[in-house]
């Protein structure tokens, strides 16, 4: 039988006090949770700009659920519960993430009131689609945008900035960082703010076409 080695307790003192530290620090980092409509286009993009946040100031999970408007916030309240109750901690800010797509106006508008009312729950929608966020780096478009249109305009806006043979992946697990390169998120940021403002004290979310709140969750991560 091999002999057990006995750790010496000053040994064991210290490692339990480093642990304990580590877990204390740990526990003073935000935790956020971010959930989105889409299974893959939004949280591969959120994946990869949280690999480019500060280390050890945030925390942040991330979840794609196939939900609709109205259900993804309902879900989203559910997959905050069981997140704390895994990790053992208390989630700082949950923000859901959807676009207007082919929704009837009033789940749209339902469901961005019903964030609305919650103080510790946000969300980041869009109308129409998810990436007009990534059209917004390269220029200002003020004028609705058929779903059709957002592969033309971001492969124009790519090929501009020399990749000429640039072809959108929807699904694509670099769009972050390609429009890290080769846009401006600080021209996105001041686009979305812009349209923001064209339709100030408007509660009719499902007519502001084109508009986004990406870059308010954006920058707030950033932010931190």
């Amino acid at each position: 039988m091999a002999r057990k080695i006995k750790i010496p307790n000053h040994i064991q003192k210290r490692e339990r006090q480093e642990l304990k530290r580590a877990e204390v620090i740990r526990n003073k980092r935000l935790f956020f949770l971010i959930v989105c409509e889409g299974e893959k286009t939004e949280p591969n993009y959120f994946e990869s700009l949280k690999n480019a946040l500060p280390k050890g100031v945030l925390d942040v999970k991330i979840t794609g659920t196939g939900n609709n408007t109205v259900s993804l916030v309902r879900n989203a309240k559910n997959i905050r519960k069981q997140t704390e109750a895994e990790t053992n901690r208390k989630i700082d800010k949950l923000w859901v993430v959807f676009d207007r797509d082919s929704f009837k106006p009033q789940s749209f508008n339902s469901a961005i009131q019903k964030c609305a009312d919650k103080a510790d729950m946000d969300c980041a929608w869009t109308n129409e689609a998810f990436e007009l966020w990534y059209l917004l780096h390269f220029h200002y478009y003020n004028t609705g945008i058929g779903r059709a249109q957002y592969q033309d305009l971001i492969e124009q806006n790519f090929r501009s900035k020399g990749l000429h043979d640039y072809k959108y992946q929807k699904n694509s697990t670099e769009m972050f960082d390609l429009l890290e390169k080769y846009g401006s998120r600080e021209n996105a940021v001041a686009n979305a703010q812009r349209l923001e403002t064209a339709y100030n004290g408007r509660q009719d979310y499902a007519n502001h076409n084109p508009c986004t709140k990406v870059h308010k969750l954006v920058s707030e991560l950033f932010g931190l």
